[in-house]
């Protein structure tokens, strides 16, 4: 799946490429911009997705409220 903002091109840099990856180790969730191929990916096992979700919406939230 890729995430992209209206009006970009969807191999824009900016674009978010999130796919199912399995390196014999089991499945996880790798998210990548194309911009940034040599450090803009993570790996996301499905076990640590509640406590990472949890973490990153409570960023966001911060980034929110310092931006008022």
């Amino acid at each position: 799946m890729t995430v992209y903002h209206v009006g970009e091109s969807m191999y824009s840099e900016l674009a978010t490429k999130i796919e199912i990856t399995d390196e014999a180790g089991g499945e996880f969730v790798e998210v990548s911009q194309s911009g940034r191929n040599d450090i803009g990916k993570i790996a996301i096992n499905p076990e640590e997705w509640p406590e990472l979700r949890e973490a990153i919406n409570r960023m966001i939230q911060e980034c929110r409220k310092n931006s008022r």
